[in-house]
């Protein structure tokens, strides 16, 4: 905060800064560095680059520590970072940010304090890259500044309504899935193109829910958020602020649960996004497959244990379903099992069926 510059030093050669990016995504993403490491270049490269450009902003709206009227001034600023008609450099982001960077702040922080070498990289990439990513990017920023804004109070983000809930779910996930189908969509046929466009969100949105459902602890205690709406914590009289009490976990377990149904009446379009999906420029349809099929097995987690999502390990499903399935269709998968597997890992893990 004291205005200067960082002197963060770098091999700052085109190739080193796309290795770094690729290596900085697996420290901040196991979901995300899957897609990645099962996509080929130079969709690899460009999902990459964009995914590190959204999570420099998500890691500032999620920091407690900074305050909420700082955090929007932060996340403003890097939207305009971002606006190839705005003369605002990223240096100036960087040196704004610097005094809030903790000493050990992790991957996640790690990314913020290379956002030079992020937006660097995200400029050596094809214009048709650059032009397709910029506007879902840049609103998913605005759309966290506007919520941080909303909710300056509180101190972190009280999502009232399920309403609520979808909207905030679209800036910070539903923009990724444009930004997504922008990038593999740009050699399909106008079919496909248009089924995409008209599931995306529902993709992004079932992939978001599942976590608000499953982390209910670690987003109050660490990030100090929560995601279920009040409306619903509400109707079983639990207060917001006290959503993790002990003596409200029953109470709260049944809005975990309505929170993964509801996250459930998006599975079908998400499955009809896969289904649609090319794969050209280096896209893969495994890299989303495997997500997808990951998020159905850990709504079948939530579904039998709900009350986990109120601890600090959460609910995850096991490694060696996430090792069976990649050991399975690491070298692909079939368009039309994908419905079968999502009906088959529903109901059990995929390393036991």
């Amino acid at each position: 905060m004291d205005g200067q510059i960082p002197t963060t030093t770098f091999d700052d050669s085109p190739e080193a800064d796309l290795d770094w990016c690729h290596e900085a995504v697996q420290g901040v993403s196991r979901t995300f560095a899957i897609t990645i490491d099962l996509l080929e270049a130079p969709m690899a490269d460009a999902i990459g680059v964009g995914y590190l450009l959204c999570r420099v902003a998500d890691t500032i709206e999620d920091a407690g520590h900074i305050p909420p009227d700082e955090q929007a001034a932060l996340l403003r600023q890097y939207a305009r970072v971002l606006d190839p008609d705005d003369a605002t450099e990223v240096s100036e982001f960087r040196a704004a940010v610097d005094g809030w960077i903790p000493e050990d702040g992790g991957d996640d922080w790690d990314v913020v304090d290379h956002a030079p070498r992020v937006v660097a990289t995200f400029e050596t990439q094809p214009e048709s890259v650059r032009d397709a990513a910029r506007p879902p990017v840049r609103e998913l920023v605005g759309g966290m500044a506007t919520f941080v804004d909303e909710h300056s109070d509180a101190g972190g983000l009280r999502i009232g309504t399920v309403d609520e809930l979808e909207e905030y779910c679209y800036y910070v996930a539903g923009t990724v899935g444009e930004l997504v189908t922008n990038l593999v969509a740009r050699d399909a046929d106008a079919t496909r193109t248009g089924r995409m466009r008209e599931t995306a969100e529902s993709f992004a949105l079932l992939l978001q829910l599942v976590n608000v459902a499953k982390d209910v602890y670690t987003d109050y205690h660490d990030e100090n958020n929560v995601y279920l709406p009040a409306s619903w914590l509400r109707a079983h009289g639990v207060p917001q602020d006290e959503v993790c009490a002990p003596e409200h976990a029953a109470d709260v377990t049944a809005v975990v649960a309505r929170t993964a149904e509801h996250a459930q009446g998006y599975a079908d379009d998400a499955l009809a996004y896969l289904e649609a999906m090319p794969e050209t420029r280096g896209n893969r349809l495994v890299a989303w497959a495997i997500p997808f099929l990951l998020a159905v097995g850990t709504l079948r987690e939530v579904r039998q244990r709900p009350g986990d999502a109120l601890r600090r390990e959460g609910i995850k499903v096991e490694r060696e379903e996430v090792g069976a399935l990649l050991a399975t269709f690491s070298d692909g998968i079939e368009r039309d099992a994908l419905a079968d597997l999502r009906a088959t890992i529903a109901e059990t893990p995929f390393h036991r069926a």
